[in-house]
């Protein structure tokens, strides 16, 4: 394998000498998200060539990947030894890598339960702007004395570097989960959901949607048990409920499937804020902390962001059909000259998918 990171090393030097903008890609499972349509013409870094299992002690609950890893081939294997991937990562196809999954830095319904990508990263193996080899953090909890620079990769869309190798905590998987679904309000909903989140209760996932909420329940069959019998609601089958979380997270749904021809917004704002009077339909996850809003192509863009940031958070435009629209919600010019100096210290020549995360990167 080190013949394939000696192409990337020389691929990655040539492009920074001659100014040429490269495009980082693997499974291609998810170009939608992020600035594509600002990405100049430029040449591509094609990742899935690096692919396999480094390293995995099922004891240790530590896993070790090439990034061009296909996600069903890490996520089959920690199932042998009763284990997964605790942030529950979309794929959106099937030949998602795990590179792409800490990219994107996206996670599913079991994120507001478990935590995100970002707290399950360990360490990495990078290629810098210049080519440059080089690892962060290792492969335990607490490595780290300083900055977190393998954190800094989840999410940055491969603004700042090439990754090589990827280093994960993983959880052992329930023992038990079910999932039932209670007829409620929107109001009634979020309160709901905002105070089962203050109890010890093993709710794993939450989602609302048209006056239904579901909710399952993950862990020993003793307190699954005892948290159903207090929560009440109607009970879906095994298979029900492993189809409906899957639909969720893969945005197979109706409601997703639907947004195809109208934006899909995601807004991260305050769990506990009050229904969002926007135009359109919305779902709910994580409590009421995440809120997916489909509406038409002539929306008011700023009106969403405004609401979004009255209630402490932010507005992505998860998948669209303009053109000129800004897909990140804007930083303040504090954050961008961060960004900025972030950017210049991993990729001085700016080739790494420019554009992709914002204009100005």
């Amino acid at each position: 394998m080190q013949s394939v990171i000696d192409h990337y090393q020389e691929a990655i030097r040539l492009a920074a000498e001659n100014k040429t903008p490269l495009q980082i890609r693997a499974g291609n499972t998810k170009t939608f998200y992020g600035n594509t349509a600002l990405l100049p013409s430029s040449n591509t870094l094609d990742i899935t060539t690096y692919h396999g299992i480094v390293d995995y002690d099922p004891a240790e609950l530590v896993i070790t990947a090439r990034a061009g890893t296909r996600l069903s081939e890490v996520e089959a294997l920690l199932n042998q030894h009763g284990q997964m991937l605790a942030f529950e990562p979309p794929h959106f196809g099937e030949s998602a890598t795990l590179g792409g999954c800490v990219a994107a830095g996206l996670s599913g319904p079991r994120r507001a339960s478990t935590g995100a990508v970002r707290d399950f990263v360990l360490g990495v193996r990078m290629l810098n702007g210049k080519g440059e080899d080089l690892h962060f953090g290792g492969q335990v909890m607490k490595n780290v004395a300083g900055y977190d620079v393998s954190r800094l990769m989840v999410g940055a869309l491969g603004t700042l570097g090439v990754l090589l190798e990827i280093s994960l905590k993983v959880l052992p998987k329930p023992i038990v989960e079910t999932t039932l679904c209670i007829p409620i309000g929107e109001t009634a909903a979020i309160d709901k959901m905002n105070r089962w989140a203050g109890q010890p209760l093993p709710i794993s996932a939450t989602c609302y949607h048209k006056d239904q909420l579901f909710y399952r329940l993950s862990g020993v069959e003793s307190a699954v048990k005892a948290a159903q019998l207090k929560l009440g609601g109607d009970e879906l089958n095994e298979q029900q409920g492993i189809s409906f979380w899957q639909s969720i997270r893969e945005q197979t749904d109706h409601f997703f499937m639907t947004a195809s021809h109208n934006n899909l917004w995601r807004l991260s704002i305050a769990s506990n804020a009050p229904p969002l009077a926007l135009a359109g339909e919305q779902l709910f996850e994580w409590n009421g902390s995440l809120r997916w809003l489909k509406n038409t192509v002539d929306c008011d863009h700023q009106a969403i962001r405004q609401a979004a940031e009255k209630y402490g958070g932010h507005a992505i435009l998860f998948r669209h059909h303009l053109t000129n629209a800004s897909v990140f919600h804007p930083l303040s010019s504090g954050l961008v000259k961060i960004h900025r100096a972030l950017k210049e210290q991993f990729d001085p020549a700016g080739i790494f998918n420019p554009g992709r995360l914002y204009p100005e990167l």
